[in-house]
């Protein structure tokens, strides 16, 4: 059997609705991820880039950096974390 890198992380549309309310955050109308209580300010890695909904693969504990479900961003943040 072939081993397979794992290059993505998904959760379905109700899972990350669920996560984005839990930290009181929301899709707007083109699917990027906004502050509930100001739908028009974007949420941003961070690298300062704006991150759709179906791009999310989580936040980091004790803080509000959210990071991308794509291989080099999963890389960035296991380096951030055993830095």
């Amino acid at each position: 059997m072939k081993k397979q890198a794992l290059q993505s992380i998904n959760f379905d549309n109700s899972t990350v609705d669920f996560i984005l309310d839990a930290f009181d955050k929301a899709r707007d109308s083109e699917g990027y991820v906004v502050e509930k209580s100001n739908p028009s300010q974007r949420v941003l890695t961070d690298e300062g880039v704006e991150i759709k909904a179906d791009e999310f693969a989580g936040v980091v504990k004790g803080s509000e950096v959210y990071f991308k479900s794509d291989l080099v961003s999963l890389i960035k943040l296991s380096d951030r974390l055993k830095g």
